[in-house]
């Protein structure tokens, strides 16, 4: 999956960039209080895309 659409995803449901790290951005949801890395690459896998959201609290991408 594209990481834009990942990123576009988790903004829809209310998730801000909170830094930049090195080699990965770091996402936050205020609403549950948590955080998730996304990488920097054109390309991430689906089950790491799913996981993200897992760990953000938002549903999977369709």
């Amino acid at each position: 999956m594209k990481r834009k659409k990942l990123l576009d995803h988790i903004k829809e449901h209310k998730c801000f960039l909170y830094y930049e790290g090195a080699k990965h951005s770091v996402y936050c949801n205020l609403e549950n209080d948590k955080t998730s890395t996304v990488p920097r690459h054109r390309e991430v896998d689906d089950f790491l895309a799913n996981k993200i959201c897992r760990d953000l609290g938002v549903p999977k991408i369709k």
